[in-house]
């Protein structure tokens, strides 16, 4: 299953900007492996100065954004698994914010966050390797908005791009 098969009608507008990262071609299994490696080999890299830091006194620290990739999947990743197998109650959103603070990101190590993250990642893919096409592709509800299975999912891989490049960007 590829970004291709995705269709506009599956997802609120707003992720539009995560899904767009995403190459028609990308394949939704291999999306998450390789974004798994991208995802670590780039933080990895970060110089250790700068894991704390702050482009604004109100912005996240990069610990902070690696600790909110994770969260963002572990809720979209649950999106997906109910939404495959049918459930068709509204799931509620999120306030990303409100969790950053009691993640204490900043307490924690890289070599930790990275370790959380594997662990996560593993867990999605294991997921997504025991999902049909067909429940891919079923939609649901989240936040109030259609959603498909497969654009949860793929509404990650699009995210940890994003979320990359910010940091690239205003970070580095």
């Amino acid at each position: 299953m590829t970004k291709s098969d995705l269709n506009t009608s599956e997802f609120d507008h707003y992720y539009t900007r995560y899904i767009d990262k995403l190459t028609d071609e990308t394949e939704l299994q291999t999306g998450f492996e390789t974004g798994k490696s991208k995802l670590i080999n780039f933080f990895s890299s970060i110089p250790s100065d700068k894991l704390t830091y702050r482009y604004q006194p109100e912005k996240w620290s990069i610990k902070e954004v690696l600790q909110h990739l994770i969260d963002t999947e572990r809720i979209f990743m649950y999106r997906c698994f109910r939404i495959a197998r049918r459930d068709i109650s509204a799931l509620t959103g999120y306030d990303q914010n409100i969790y950053v603070e009691p993640s204490r990101a900043d307490e924690k190590s890289i070599e930790s966050l990275l370790n959380e993250f594997t662990i996560n990642r593993n867990n999605s893919i294991s997921i997504l390797t025991s999902l049909t096409d067909e429940d891919l592709s079923f939609i649901g509800n989240a936040n109030g908005s259609p959603m498909s299975a497969r654009a949860a999912a793929f509404i990650i891989i699009g995210h940890d791009i994003w979320h990359m490049e910010v940091i690239r960007n205003k970070y580095l």
